[in-house]
Order: C-alpha cells, then sequence, then structure tokens
C-alpha cells in the first residue's frame, strides 16, 4: 500500500504533459490555419514516423521525475532569474521629482551665491548703476517732453541731468547748512530737555531714583569708553568713505547722463547678447519692467514729498527745532519702505522730546502717525497700487533682506527690484501660455478644410 501514492503521483503527472501537448500542438494548428491564404492547397499530411509517444509519454515523465526527485539539491538545475528592472524605474516617482528638483535648486544656488560674491567685490560700481536708473527712470520723462517741444536730444539730456543733480546738492547742502546753524542753539536745548526728562522721570509712577538715573549714565560713558577705539577707527576711515562717496557721485552722474541719452541704443545692445529663441519674450519684458521703475520712482517721490511737508509743517508749529532738516531727512528717508518712515518719525519724536519736552513730543508723535497712515491707507495705495503690486509681508521681509545683505542701499533698492521681477516673470509667464496656445493652434490652421480636399477624384 506504501507504494500506491507515487505510482499514482507519476501517472498524474505523465497525463497532465501528455494534455499539455496536445493543447500546445492543436494552438500551432489553429494558428496555421489562420496564416494560410484562403486558395492555398491544403498542406500534405505528414509522413509516417516513429510511433506516437502518446503511448511512452507517462512512463517517460514518471521516470524524469523520479530521477530529478532522487538527485541531490546540490545538482538539481538553478531557476533561470528574470531580467532587471531599469535602476531609473525602481526608484519611487515622488523620490525621482524630488531628486531632480533637489539638483536643479542647488545649480541654483550656486548660481546665485557665484553672483552674489561678484556684487559685492563691485559693490560700488553696482550700487551706482542702480541709483543711476533710479534717477534716470525719474528724469526721462521730463527729457520726452523737452524733446517733444524740439529741444534736440543732447541739450534737455544735459538740462535736465543738470539741474536734477543741482536740485539734489542743493538739498544736501541746505540740510548741512541748519544743522551746522543750529548745532549750538541745539546743544543747550539738549542739555536743558535731558535736565527736564530727568526731573520729569523722578516725579512719574514709574518710581525710578535718582540713583538709577545716574548708574544708567554711568553705563553709557562706559559703553561709549569701551568702544572708543572703533569711534577713532571709523574716524580714521572717513577719508576712504569720502573718496568712496565721490566716486559713486561721479559714477552715477555720467551713467544717468548715458541712460538718458542713448538709453534705447543701449537696451537694442543688450538684447543682441540674449539667445534668439528667447529675444521676444524679453524684448515685451524690458519695455514693461522699465514702466513699473519709472511708476514706482515718481509714486515714491510723490509720497515722500506729501509725507515731508505735512510733518514738516505739524512740527514747525510745534516748534520743534530744525524743522526744516527734519522735514528733508523724513523725504530721504520714505525711499526706504516701512522702515525709512519709522526711523525718521521717530527722530523728529526724539528731537521734540530732548529740546521742548513730554507733552510736545507726544503731540509730535500723533502729527507722525497721522501723517503716515494716510500715506499707508490712501497716498500709496492710489499713487502705487497699481505700479507695484507687492504684499506688504513681502516688501517688509525684501526690506531686511536687502538691507543684510548691502545695508541703507540694499534697502533702499530691493522693493523696486522686486516690483520689476514681478513684472518681468508675470509677462514672461503669459508670454509663454500663449506661445504653447499658438503652436497647439498651429496643425490645425494648416490643415486641409475637408477630408477630401486634395483627392484628385473629387476635384473638377
Amino acid at each position: 500500500m506504501s507504494r500506491v501514492p507515487g505510482w499514482l503521483g507519476r501517472l498524474g503527472a505523465g497525463l497532465t504533459e501528455m494534455s499539455e501537448r496536445l493543447d500546445q500542438r492543436r494552438a500551432e494548428v489553429e494558428r496555421e490555419q489562420t496564416a494560410q491564404p484562403p486558395d492555398a492547397p491544403p498542406p500534405a499530411p505528414e509522413p509516417a514516423g516513429p510511433a506516437d509517444p502518446v503511448d511512452t509519454a507517462p512512463a517517460a515523465a514518471a521516470e524524469a521525475a523520479a530521477a530529478e526527485a532522487a538527485a541531490p539539491p546540490a545538482q538539481r538545475p538553478a531557476p533561470t532569474a528574470g531580467p532587471r528592472p531599469d535602476p531609473a524605474q525602481a526608484v519611487p516617482w515622488g523620490v525621482r521629482v524630488a531628486a531632480e528638483a533637489g539638483w536643479r535648486l542647488l545649480v541654483l544656488a550656486g548660481t546665485v551665491w557665484v553672483l552674489m560674491r561678484v556684487i559685492s567685490a563691485i559693490q560700488l560700481v553696482v550700487f551706482a548703476f542702480v541709483i543711476a536708473l533710479l534717477v534716470t527712470a525719474l528724469l526721462q520723462p521730463t527729457v520726452a517732453r523737452l524733446t517733444r517741444r524740439g529741444v534736440p536730444r543732447g541739450p534737455a539730456t544735459a538740462l535736465t541731468a543738470i539741474s536734477g543733480f543741482v536740485v539734489i546738492g542743493l538739498m544736501g547742502w541746505f540740510v548741512t547748512w541748519q544743522v551746522m546753524e543750529n548745532i549750538d542753539s541745539l546743544s543747550s536745548q539738549i542739555q536743558s530737555g535731558i535736565d527736564d526728562l530727568r526731573n520729569w522721570l523722578l516725579k512719574s509712577p514709574f518710581h525710578v531714583t535718582d540713583k538709577q538715573i545716574n548708574q544708567i549714565a554711568k553705563n553709557l560713558r562706559e559703553a561709549i569708553g569701551a568702544n572708543a577705539d572703533q569711534i577713532t577707527s571709523f574716524g580714521l576711515e572717513g577719508v576712504q568713505v569720502i573718496v568712496e562717496t565721490l566716486t559713486g557721485i561721479l559714477l552715477v552722474f555720467f551713467s544717468t547722463l548715458f541712460l538718458l541719452y542713448d538709453g534705447k541704443r543701449i537696451w537694442e545692445w543688450f538684447l543682441k547678447l540674449v539667445p534668439a529663441a528667447a529675444r521676444p519674450g524679453v524684448a515685451g519684458a524690458g519695455p514693461r519692467a522699465w514702466r513699473t521703475l519709472t511708476a514706482y520712482v515718481r509714486g515714491t517721490v510723490l509720497v515722500a514729498l506729501i509725507d515731508a511737508t505735512f510733518i514738516g509743517i505739524g512740527i514747525y508749529f510745534l516748534d520743534v527745532p530744525m524743522a526744516v532738516p527734519l522735514a528733508v531727512f523724513i523725504f530721504l528717508f520714505s525711499f526706504i519702505p516701512l522702515v525709512g518712515a519709522v526711523a525718521s518719525g521717530a527722530l523728529a519724536v526724539i528731537v521734540a522730546l530732548v529740546t521742548q519736552g513730554v507733552f510736545t513730543a507726544v503731540m509730535t508723535l500723533v502729527v507722525v502717525l497721522a501723517v503716515q497712515q494716510i500715506e499707508g491707507h490712501v497716498l500709496q495705495p492710489f499713487i502705487l497700487g497699481r505700479a507695484v503690486r507687492v504684499h506688504p509681508l513681502a516688501v517688509v521681509l525684501t526690506v531686511a533682506a536687502g538691507g543684510m545683505v548691502a545695508g541703507i542701499g540694499g534697502a533702499v533698492v530691493a522693493v523696486p527690484l522686486v516690483a520689476v521681477t514681478n513684472t518681468v516673470v508675470g509677462y514672461l509667464k503669459k508670454y509663454s501660455e500663449e506661445l504653447q496656445q499658438q503652436k497647439a493652434l498651429a496643425p490645425l490652421a494648416d490643415a486641409p478644410v475637408g477630408e477630401n480636399a486634395e483627392d484628385p477624384a473629387h476635384q473638377g
């Protein structure tokens, strides 16, 4: 009885193999009949050969199964491994996308780092050219107006540039003259104001004692003494600062002259450096970026002038010393968005506090806050809203980043740079979408109107 299961297994394996062979032969015959044309002669009968293997198949299959079972594991044939998949296909899709984006971001970050290193090496030249662009954006409408009235472009450019720089120089001279003229009286007023502030603190509800005030003054003197070397070194570097300032002013002046006189040809020369495939898009983005920069500069000048005028009038009627120089400072600091208004307003409040007392300082603060609220909610949205479509959070972060990278100059040029970049990117995106639509519609425009338009049988 123990040998019956083995015999039955070998018989079943043989019958299974015979059935598979018959199915395979039947499939081959069906394929041949399908591939043979209808008018072809029938295939010739196969010659008689040896005996049909059907009778011997069960025995052969049983013997092969017994031999394979009796062979040791080391001699059995190893299963054949299939072809290995492509490594790129084996990586998950999300990981591949992250890797593709990662190395592109690394290349972009490396490019930006190299660019920043180059800019820091020639920082004076870069800032001079950027300021020249801002001044050109402010003065270019005047040159265009004079040219339309018949004035030749050369004299119109020279007259406009010289007048603009003379006005800027007069503003700087006036501020310096007022400060030097009132420095003596201002020093005495500051000393008197400090004494009044000390008496007010002693009598205030903050419970400040005379000993605490003396300790604060002592700490200030020690801090100044500890930093005396740095203050002295800063004074020794004054000559270098003056030389760099004069060099920057000359670069700004000559760059502004050439940009006003020959700006169109300079732009055409720059377009020749752009690859031919990208030239139409850049040629369309350039004028739009220039209109954005012009609108930003003119709007900022107008807003700064209104701020300086109304705050200057307010502190003048409050008898704050040097009201006009403070108004000029407010005008200049207004070119730094958000931060400049706070700094200039704080300067006016401090001068009012140390010269006229707490009440005048509070009233000065009220005037500054009122004007700045009108500026932020009325003037800027109305004047700069269409030119600079940048979120206030982006403005704050941009000014902070520009100040950290390049100081006051970086804070001044950060917002117009972001505004121009926003305009350029928006136009290029729209231009790319329109170009893709044109490419998609081009095959439809070239296709024939009907199916038989080119069929000779349907012509005539």
